[in-house]
């Protein structure tokens, strides 16, 4: 799901009225759509034939937000309002731009009507999906068909929409959407957090490390204060107090004098050491801190990057976003309860998915005839065993062909590199 519809999601609340509404045609309306002027050109076949499907002004304000958020990009929106002359439409804020776009939800003669057309216009193809359902039970059932393929936009809008929907289905699907929210930034708040705690503990390290080394330099300081002392007293005994059996005293305090500088000598030894262990917490803390900020903005470009792919591959069209026609695609590694995730996602895409899992259940011998196969080569570095790594780069390098290791086995990460192999396949078809 887009950032956008997502920050759209996280601000409705779910409370007793939330779906509250006006009559809708399940309950009331019961004309022929046809004989209606505003009616939809699409309705459901048979026994629900009756009744027209929900118009946006029909449902209530609170629900308005998500059907906007969710069913509308901003462009669309934006073309809407425009068209609708609404003022200051063309320069507003993706967040003014909604909000007006919620207002005119609600107002049936001034505006509405035409946002329900754009909205029908835009998601025809779900419309018309779900219009052979007859009843709410195959409602639900197609709903649990698109939320399981990533179609979330065009079911959304029908489902509402539907005829048949009844209020326990409204509450599902809305349920359904609004819990999509809290699963898009998971990943981005868990770094997050990693990152402040790291930030936090190089900070409490840095001023421990500064405590340690005033105590020292202090220490030291004392330690030279006292040696001068001793040593001065020692000269001035064997100057006024000098006689045969001095000597012994001498001795002893010489004896003391060394003992003292060796406990002290020890104890500056301790410091440094616990400095050193101290200063190496410090550069593991730096290099992690590094590592995941290295990762956080990585994963950043991906998500900017595979973002305004995600709602057209979910589409049942795709379009040209992503298209990689006659590419043979040899994933190595991964989790095995992805690998038919991993595998529609690219044959979506055009491409042939060969999967090897990396010496687990498939033998190694395979390797070398399915790298020939093979166009493109990428394993996660994360799921995969240092001998198969080894294996295919040697293999890659032997036979010519290009591999990609991904950060992580998640469907993010090919999504990315996919993306990235289309792009670059289509500069190189340019030239």
């Amino acid at each position: 799901m887009p950032l956008k519809l997502a920050h759209m999601l996280s601000t409705s609340v779910l409370h007793p009225g939330l779906f509250d509404r006006e009559p809708s045609p399940v309950e009331l309306i019961v004309k022929d759509a046809a004989s209606d002027p505003d009616g939809d050109p699409i309705a459901a076949p048979g026994p629900a034939a009756t009744a027209h499907r929900t118009r946006i002004w029909e449902f209530s304000t609170n629900l308005h937000c998500s059907i906007i958020g969710t069913c509308l990009t901003t462009a669309e929106l934006r073309q809407v309002l425009e068209k609708l002359k609404i003022a200051g439409a063309s320069s507003a804020s993706d967040h003014d731009l909604h909000i007006m776009g919620v207002t005119v939800a609600g107002r049936r003669e001034n505006g509405a009507k035409f946002l329900q057309k754009a909205l029908d216009r835009r998601h025809r193809t779900a419309i018309t999906r779900f219009a052979k359902a007859k009843d709410a039970a195959a409602v639900l059932t197609l709903w649990s068909d698109a939320l399981k393929q990533g179609d979330i936009p065009g079911a959304y809008w029908a489902a509402l929409t539907h005829p048949a929907t009844s209020e326990d289905i409204v509450k599902h699907v809305f349920g359904d959407v609004h819990m999509l929210s809290h699963l898009v930034g998971a990943a981005n708040r868990a770094d997050i957090r990693r990152l402040r705690e790291l930030e936090e503990q190089n900070a409490s390290l840095t001023a421990k490390i500064e405590r340690q080394q005033r105590q020292l330099q202090e220490g030291f300081s004392s330690r030279d204060r006292t040696i001068r002392r001793l040593t001065d007293m020692v000269s001035r005994q064997a100057e006024e107090q000098y006689q045969p059996d001095v000597s012994g005293a001498v001795d002893h305090v010489i004896r003391d004098i060394n003992q003292r500088l060796a406990s002290q000598a020890a104890r500056a030894a301790r410091s440094e050491q616990r400095i050193a262990d101290l200063v190496a917490k410090l550069q593991a803390c730096e290099r992690a801190l590094e590592a995941s900020e290295r990762q956080c903005a990585q994963a950043r470009r991906e998500l900017e990057l595979i973002e305004p792919h995600l709602v057209a591959i979910t589409q049942p069209d795709p379009g040209d976003t992503l298209r990689l026609p006659a590419v043979t695609l040899l994933y190595v590694g991964g989790r095995a309860h992805q690998v038919p995730q991993l595998r529609q996602l690219t044959e979506r895409a055009g491409a042939t998915f060969v999967h090897h899992d990396g010496g687990i259940e498939h033998s190694p011998g395979l390797l070398p005839g399915l790298v020939s196969r093979a166009d493109h080569v990428m394993f996660p570095i994360d799921c995969i065993s240092h001998d198969a790594v080894a294996a295919v780069k040697r293999l890659c390098r032997q036979t010519g062909k290009a591999y990609e290791p991904l950060r992580t086995a998640s469907l993010a990460c090919l999504l990315s590199a996919l993306v990235r192999l289309s792009a670059l396949r289509t500069s190189v078809a340019a030239e």
